[in-house]
């Protein structure tokens, strides 16, 4: 008989009610508290906390408040930074490549219902994965949802709502986010709206 964590990893609706999945999210949700109630000096508490929370943790810094669901199935790369209030839906797979930034107020979700309410009633999910390339900047309030991957090097704007893959060398926006435009040579002599780098 197929496991619900068989089930989960193949796509299909699953229930999180059994097979150690609800004391795997106890463990990640007391190591998340832990980690939100440390003090700012206590850099080196955090990294520990971070590595033993998640599947693997390169090297960078989160700030508190930090939310998880499992942390073990979040696989995190070198150079990493995320601003305050980062959720990270990880039923099922997550992961951030290089050099990634997270804005404020981020949430990437893997985990997903079935449209129909008898599917909802009976307490199945599903779950994605969602995959983050290198030296991607992700902007304020934005929301990466289930299956999606972002490719390397591309900027998301501030509340954007990431439905969709999104190709790598690019700018996206919006609510579904879209492609803007490419990212060009002239954005290493501008900056921000006409600012030159000097």
């Amino acid at each position: 008989m197929e496991t619900m964590r068989e089930r989960r990893a193949a796509g299909r609706l699953f229930t999180d009610k059994g097979e150690g999945l609800p004391e795997e999210r106890l463990r990640a949700k007391s190591l998340a508290h832990a980690f939100n109630r440390t003090h700012p000096t206590e850099a080196g508490e955090r990294q520990a906390l971070l590595r033993e929370m998640f599947g693997g943790f390169g090297s960078g810094w989160i700030e508190p408040p930090l939310n998880v669901c499992y942390g073990v199935n979040t696989f995190i790369g070198e150079g990493f930074y995320a601003n305050v209030n980062l959720t990270l839906i990880d039923d099922w797979t997550i992961h951030i490549g290089d050099k990634v930034l997270l804005g404020p107020n981020v949430t990437i979700a893997v985990t997903g219902h079935g449209l129909h309410p008898d599917l909802r009633q009976r307490g199945e999910t599903c779950a994605f994965p969602v995959r983050i390339g290198n030296c991607v900047w992700i902007g304020a309030g934005v929301i990466v949802c289930p299956g999606v991957t972002i490719g390397d090097n591309v900027v998301i704007g501030a509340g954007s709502i990431v439905t969709r893959d999104i190709p790598a060398n690019t700018i996206a926006v919006g609510n579904p986010c879209r492609v803007l435009r490419a990212i060009t040579d002239e954005d290493r002599a501008f900056y921000f709206r006409g600012q030159r780098v000097d």
